[in-house]
């Protein structure tokens, strides 16, 4: 919608610069049109953007939130949808259709780039998403703010205790019906970008929270960045492979869990993105 508004706004304010210059009686509007639309474009979306970041910036990181801001989550949206355009990535999502409709889930999939949450919330907009963030978090400059207001948790692997509490937090916010969690059971991103195996802890939420896994697979997110500094396009992937039913999590060690989800997202990437026994003991 931003983006929308942003381009109808842009090409208002270019054909008004060009009426004003003279109108359309000569051949100048041939330049003035693109010209102004360029500027106005970029106008807006600053201008709109440093409103927003303004905004963000009052935000308290380490405010208890028990509820989800649906207006703060749209404008959200709205800005990753503007920025993943203009980046420019294109992205493609595969099994959208598969997505529960009902009650709330539990979303896993591999990890490739810090911009991996962004690309899920561009691919399933409508869907109350609240990731996992890694300790980190709190130190990236703007993210650190939006986060919490989103209600993500950040997760300190290194302190069991701690993480418990973050897993805990992960079955209330879906007990209580009031987002649904991602997570990347990998841990951390390792220096192949590929796939990796499980930590089989974070299905303890599914299994608490009486909830589904939604797996999904990632793909071609670790380049976005690098060819966008070389001005060029990316293509990404979403790849929605399945859904766990919540009853078919109950009873079952959750190391047998993650070695189920493992699988089947090591079948969905191929062996080629996958890491080999070698590779991740390096890793």
């Amino acid at each position: 919608m931003f983006l929308g508004i942003f381009i109808g706004g842009a090409i208002l304010a270019a054909l008004a610069w060009s009426y004003s210059l003279g109108g359309f009686s000569g051949l100048g509007w041939l330049w003035q049109l693109p010209v102004g639309f360029v500027v106005s474009f970029l106008a807006l979306v600053i201008v709109s953007f440093l409103i927003f970041f303004i905004r963000v910036m009052f935000l308290d990181p380490d405010k208890p939130r028990e509820k989800d801001s649906r207006v703060f989550r749209w404008v959200v949206m709205q800005w990753v949808h503007v920025v993943l355009t203009v980046i420019p990535v294109r992205i493609r999502v595969v099994g959208k259709e598969k997505l529960p409709k009902d009650g709330r889930f539990l979303l896993v999939s591999n990890h490739l780039a810090n911009i991996d949450p962004a690309v899920f919330f561009y691919a399933f907009p409508r869907v109350q998403l609240a990731f996992v963030g890694k300790k980190e978090t709190r130190n990236m400059f703007l993210v650190n703010k939006v986060m919490p207001k989103l209600l993500c948790p950040n997760i300190n692997r290194e302190n069991d205790r701690e993480a418990l509490k973050t897993i805990l937090r992960c079955v209330q916010l879906l007990k209580e019906d009031t987002v649904n969690v991602g997570i990347f059971p990998e841990g951390k991103i390792n220096s192949y970008r590929k796939f990796a195996h499980l930590k089989p802890g974070v299905f303890k939420i599914a299994q608490k929270a009486n909830v589904p896994v939604v797996v999904c697979t990632l793909r071609g997110t670790n380049h976005v960045i690098p060819r966008m500094l070389k001005l060029k396009t990316s293509k990404a992937e979403v790849h929605l492979v399945d859904v766990i039913p919540a009853e078919a999590l109950q009873g079952r060690n959750t190391v047998d869990i993650a070695r189920q989800v493992y699988e089947m997202m090591a079948k969905d990437l191929g062996p080629e993105l996958v890491l080999t026994p070698e590779e991740e003991e390096k890793a």
